[in-house]
């Protein structure tokens, strides 16, 4: 599938903006099973200085600082990105659980490069909540496919959609108590659960392509990001991509835009003003039209 992607933040405040210092993630990566033909960010005011750079995880970053007072901050980032479902080894999904922790077989090919999202992170700490939780799904010897699959389908079946149970800063607790949330919460649930038995798996965050009911036209800025988590399959040099909010793995309707090891690493906007406002409001619109 050939999407358009436009993502566009606008901030407004009730006294002027004399100095402004961001950073976005928002710009989608280019993978085996991800081409992406153009990017572009745009940002007005016009920023003294912006640059384009890899961090940590080789995620495409956006820096960015505008001198110009402003009322208005407005981000836009507007891509055209080709998606395939991603194809697994089958042989890596039947693997037992246990032969896919890195910290306690660091010297398995890959290793290295998934012990950092095996590690407890701000927001998926490894509670004793999260622990028993994973381990109905990992039980001895289970193959990695089936036991992250079925993790995936009872966390959906468990916990509700709702968009006021939680905030941006929500715990692991937070989300069991309220046993409801959003995609980022469920990201962050499956993370804990997972990693508390030493699985390597990270936060994803990008965009998925919705599809309007029967009969009715797309609505143009209804999409939103949207947060999914991926598996370290050791031996196949590959992630399994589950998104526990809607049930189902990864396809090509998914466009990745950049992975950490929570939401905390890769928001699509984040910064520091200098400023004398009171207020502020955020608007985000997101738009993900096929292309044919």
């Amino acid at each position: 599938m050939r999407y358009r992607v436009s993502h566009r933040t606008t901030y407004s405040y009730d006294e002027d903006v004399t100095d402004s210092f961001g950073v976005a993630h928002l710009v989608p990566r280019q993978l085996a099973w991800q081409d992406v033909a153009t990017h572009e960010v745009a940002i007005a005011p016009e920023p003294g200085d912006v640059d384009h750079d890899a961090d940590y995880y080789g995620n495409t970053a956006t820096y960015f600082q505008v001198t110009q007072r402003h009322l208005v901050l407005d981000i836009e980032a507007v891509s055209e990105v080709t998606v395939s479902t991603p194809v697994y080894d089958a042989a890596a999904l039947a693997r037992p659980w246990e032969l896919a922790r890195p910290l306690v077989d660091p010297e398995r090919p890959g290793a290295w490069q998934a012990t950092d999202f095996a590690l407890a992170s701000g927001q998926a700490e490894h509670t004793a909540q999260a622990r028993a939780y994973g381990a109905v799904s990992l039980t001895r010897g289970r193959p990695i496919g089936e036991a992250v699959t079925d993790l995936m389908h009872r966390i959906y079946a468990d916990f509700d959609y709702d968009k006021s149970a939680t905030t941006v800063t929500s715990t692991v607790d937070d989300i069991f108590e309220k046993r409801a949330g959003v995609c980022q919460d469920f990201a962050h649930l499956t993370l804990a659960c997972l990693r508390s038995h030493g699985l390597a798996a990270r936060y994803v965050s990008g965009y998925l392509a919705t599809q309007p009911p029967p009969g009715k036209e797309r609505i143009v800025g209804a999409d939103a990001s949207h947060a999914w988590v991926a598996v370290w399959l050791p031996g196949a040099d590959a992630w399994l991509a589950v998104d526990p909010t809607n049930d189902q793995w990864a396809n090509d309707r998914y466009v990745t835009v950049a992975w950490g090891r929570d939401y905390a690493d890769v928001p699509p906007v984040k910064g520091v003003i200098y400023t004398e406002a009171k207020r502020s409001t955020l608007r985000v619109s997101v738009d993900v039209a096929p292309l044919g």
